[in-house]
């Protein structure tokens, strides 16, 4: 994956931490933690982001 492929949530802290990039892979979405860009990615299929992002938004912080 290319590194200018990747985007920070715009929900990230401006402090660098809770950072939370994203980067569309066709019929995939990758998710990965901004502060270690060499670690491995989660992999998810568009449904299933779809499906986490509803689930996170009735999570209570």
């Amino acid at each position: 994956m290319t590194q200018n492929a990747w985007r920070k949530s715009s929900y990230s802290s401006s402090q660098g931490d809770n950072c939370v990039e994203l980067v569309g892979l066709g019929e995939a979405v990758g998710i990965r933690d901004s502060k270690a860009p060499d670690e491995p990615e989660l992999l998810l299929t568009r449904e299933t982001f779809r499906a986490l992002i509803a689930n996170l938004k009735h999570y209570r912080w």
